[in-house]
């Protein structure tokens, strides 16, 4: 098996008293079992959310095709004990397809399966259409305390993790595949299918945000707070589009909004506080930036946006202290590491710039800005 094989984790079955799974009547054969098909039962929530001609537009992420269907026909059998399905549907992944991490894109089971590559939400997308058409009964699970986020000109651009959730032989566990970061997750909260499209919709948003593609950002995110309306880091992203494109009224309407449902989102506030000093709104800003400082769990990235605020005003002093915060606050995220990079390069200490650019690299070896801080550091050494 793949050495980025899925990790599994025991979690208790009271976690699923919140989530209702319509998976179907109890199968008596595994000859009369017809596979749950995700598309076919999201597909009236998909119309009356996104319209007629939705099909054109947008796909179910977990869907199969007929190609995959066929090599899961091909590759895993039905009959057995759920053990043996689970490990079966791992290995036709891990072993037979060889699947590959990769940060970007996030993929469609479809995609998954044809490229034999993906992230954590491309395989959980190929592990619930395999576990499904073999009789098992794989669902969405969100990580709670655990958030990907990305600091990005100057504000935070959010993704939930995401990892499936089974029982199997009565017992609950999660299937993960996070190679960056092991960790071990406490809080969980399995979600809905149409919550799972949200989020899927959402991480695509996020990576065009990323590379500033906005009106490839604004559609997905688009269809993701209509899938999932009270979604807080679609909600966060989708503000941010319209934050990047001037409309800075309707970017505050957003967070102010999207607060009224998540009151203590850190990335939210931290947004608004952006669009505040935008509109030179300095005093509900200084307001916001208050409550966030008294915040006793306040994000790092909210001290990575301070450290970059005060290093734009010159404040190296100011803007270090605020990113040695952000890593009292997290040591794992790179994002932290690539601050104390802008800090250090700024005030000419090479080789501290170097050791967290090292580290950044070793959480993240795909994130762009280590990268380009990594080559830099490296032309200047030679």
């Amino acid at each position: 098996m793949n050495s980025l094989a899925a990790r599994v984790t025991p979690i208790q079955p009271r976690l699923l008293s919140s989530m209702v799974l319509v998976l179907g009547a109890s199968i008596a054969s595994c000859t009369a079992y017809t596979p749950f098909d995700g598309s076919q039962a999201l597909a009236p929530e998909f119309e009356r959310r996104l319209g007629s001609g939705w099909q054109e537009r947008v796909v179910v992420p977990f869907s199969v095709t007929p190609e995959l269907r066929a090599a899961i026909d091909d590759r895993i059998s039905p009959a057995g004990s759920e053990t043996r399905r689970r490990d079966e549907v791992l290995d036709f992944i891990f072993g037979w397809l060889d699947l590959q991490y990769e940060l970007t894109p996030t993929r469609t089971a479809a995609e998954t399966f044809g490229t034999a590559r993906g992230n954590c939400l491309s395989f959980v997308n190929l592990f619930v259409a395999a576990g499904r058409e073999r009789r098992l009964n794989p669902f969405f699970v969100e990580v709670e305390d655990y958030q990907r986020w990305n600091y990005h000109n100057g504000v935070v651009v959010s993704r939930g993790h995401i990892v499936a959730g089974m029982y199997v032989d009565g017992n609950m566990a999660t299937y993960d595949f996070l190679p960056y970061r092991p960790k071990s997750y406490r809080s969980f909260q399995p979600i809905s299918d149409l919550a799972a499209a949200g989020h899927y919709y959402n991480n695509l948003g996020a990576e065009a945000l990323m590379v500033d593609d906005l009106e490839t950002a604004e559609r997905w995110l688009d269809i993701a707070v209509r899938l999932a309306p009270d979604f807080d880091k679609a909600i966060n992203n989708h503000g941010l589009v319209l934050l990047r494109t001037g409309r800075v009224d309707e970017a505050i309407e957003v967070y102010e909004e999207g607060l009224e449902l998540h009151p203590e989102s850190v990335p939210l506030l931290t947004n608004l506080v952006r669009a505040y000093q935008i509109e030179g709104r300095h005093d509900r800003a200084a307001v916001l930036l208050d409550a966030l400082e008294a915040m006793n769990r306040a994000s790092p990235f909210f001290y990575v946006y301070r450290g970059d605020a005060a290093l734009a005003a010159g404040d190296t002093a100011t803007a270090l202290d605020y990113m040695r915060r952000a890593l009292a606050a997290d040591s794992e995220l790179p994002e932290v590491h690539v601050g104390l990079v802008r800090v250090y390069l700024a005030t000419g200490q090479m080789s501290e710039a170097k050791h967290h650019v090292e580290r950044a690299l070793r959480l993240d070896a795909t994130h762009e800005e280590a990268r380009k801080y990594a080559a830099m550091i490296e032309r200047g050494a030679r």
